[in-house]
């Protein structure tokens, strides 16, 4: 079974483009913190490139940016190829099925994670005020 999970923040803006085909395809990578620090007491990261297909892409490149937490899952994908000078290299790709947005709509950040058309307003409810009643102290049990 090839499955992982990931949770981190995405180090760039999502980048979407189609294939020949017409398929939307959203490149983006995300910092995954170790859970130790390393000798020195500095917190270790690792770097991973996502790609999102489809309706998925479209949402990630929407919704989306640099920063934003995200939750992955999706498989792991081993690919070899040459460089620019011809040596061998290898890359390690995810590829997502599902992305889940964990940064909050109205973010600390106080950017346009959405669209502000999305937003929407709640009144306020109001509590309902207590009233008094005659308690005459027996227990009635």
């Amino acid at each position: 079974m090839n499955k992982v999970f990931l949770i981190g923040n995405l180090t760039r803006d999502p980048e979407i483009s189609e294939t020949n085909s017409g398929v939307s395809v959203c490149h983006f990578a995300i910092a995954v913190n170790r859970n130790y620090s390393g000798a020195n007491g500095e917190q270790q990261t690792d770097f991973f490139n996502v790609t999102a297909w489809r309706g998925l892409a479209d949402n990630v490149s929407r919704f989306c940016k640099k920063g934003n937490k995200v939750a992955v899952s999706g498989s792991v994908q081993i690919r070899n190829y040459e460089d620019n000078t011809g040596a061998k290299r290898t890359a390690v790709d995810i590829i997502a099925q599902d992305v889940e947005f964990l940064s909050p709509k109205n973010g600390a950040q106080n950017d346009d994670f959405y669209d502000s058309s999305e937003t929407r307003t709640t009144p306020a409810k109001k509590k309902p005020a207590l009233q008094a009643f005659d308690d005459d102290g027996d227990i009635p049990f």
